[in-house]
């Protein structure tokens, strides 16, 4: 078992005179057996190329690394710069203060098949799996820990309440499947919700995928209206060019498959 528990990160952080920091969403893993859980759902290991986002205390930086892999491991707080440098001493990893919200990614990487292995603070977890699957292609395969909510978004499908964007982008990009329930307890400190692992393998996105994210985009801004209305702002007679691919204008945004966001795509253009 690898891993950091509570009491060490305690004392980690306390010899370091750290606290975690809630504007940073910081909870950090505090379970080595849930350690050991997500470095095996990421199944990585010798000549394989891990990108970690947000390494905390290195507990999972570490374990990744013991698996043989390269990991190139990000954290926007530069405090803990030296608690991770003492932690991940003799390891094979590339550490670097950044925020990788404001990284291109792509570039950074330098080609290659990634894995992305990651314990997203709640504040950045959308945003950032949205950005990596439509625009950073180097990253094959995302295991990410999100909030449970989130995650459900991801994986909803057509009539649920969670259906979105976010469930559009992901379906259109990859195959995902959430993984894994996560409890507060797992955490230190503890946050107010429940986690999950979700595992998103890229596919091929279809032509067109980027205007009808966009066009989905434009519709759920009015999700509780027809599409006959919430499409207007993007085409001349949104009632017209619905029937013609054979949707029913009078449907709400959630009633429709990312499929028929690509249908509409190509007949608007």
């Amino acid at each position: 078992m690898t891993g950091q528990g509570r009491a060490e990160i305690r004392a980690l952080l306390a010899a370091h005179g750290l606290k975690p920091q809630r504007s940073l969403g910081q909870n950090f893993l505090a379970d080595p057996n849930f350690v050991d859980r997500i470095v095996r759902i990421a199944a990585v290991g010798p000549g394989d190329h891990v990108v970690e986002v947000g390494a905390g205390t290195g507990t999972l930086t570490k374990a990744l690394a013991a698996t043989g892999a390269h990991v190139v491991a990000y954290e926007i707080d530069r405090g803990l710069m030296p608690l991770l440098e003492q932690v991940l001493a003799g390891t094979d990893v590339d550490l670097r203060g950044e925020d990788v919200t404001k990284v291109d990614l792509s570039a950074a990487l330098g080609g290659g098949m990634w894995t992305m292995v990651a314990n997203l603070p709640y504040n950045v977890g959308t945003p950032l799996v949205l950005d990596v699957l439509r625009h950073v292609p180097e990253i094959t395969r995302l295991v990410v820990m999100v909030q449970k909510e989130v995650a459900e978004r991801f994986v909803a499908g057509p009539g649920s309440r969670s259906y979105g964007v976010p469930s559009i982008v992901a379906a259109l990009h990859s195959d995902t499947e959430l993984a894994s329930t996560v409890p507060p307890s797992v955490f230190y400190p503890m946050p107010e919700v429940d986690s999950a692992v979700i595992v998103m393998s890229r596919i091929g996105a279809p032509a067109g995928a980027e205007r009808a994210i966009e066009i989905a985009g434009t519709a759920f801004q009015q999700r509780r209206k027809m599409l006959r209305r919430s499409l207007s702002a993007v085409v001349d007679d949104p009632t017209a060019v619905l029937a013609g691919v054979g949707i029913d204008p009078t449907a709400r945004p959630e009633d429709l498959p990312p499929e028929a966001f690509l249908i509409l795509a190509e007949a608007i253009a």
